[in-house]
């Protein structure tokens, strides 16, 4: 298997993935779900002025997806 360069130390092999009740508690789970990247790149303001809805915006993708727009200037409205 080829090595590529991991400067943030993110997995690169995950073990099975199940949960027995939902949701799942984030303290507890392996590995450790990684909302907000890591990079330190700069924000870009492409979404200046505009909003965003996201729906779901409590843990995994939609989380993600909040601290994305919020970065990238959008106002951020969870439901």
């Amino acid at each position: 298997m080829r090595q590529f360069f991991n400067p943030y130390h993110l997995p690169t092999a995950f073990p099975p993935q199940h949960q027995p009740q939902q949701p799942g508690i984030e303290a507890i789970m392996v590995p450790k779900p990684i909302s907000e990247s890591p990079s330190p790149e700069k924000p870009g303001g492409k979404l200046l002025n505009k909003v965003a809805v996201i729906t779901g915006g409590d843990s995994g993708i939609g989380r993600a997806v909040a601290y994305s727009f919020a970065k990238e200037g959008a106002d951020i409205v969870i439901v």
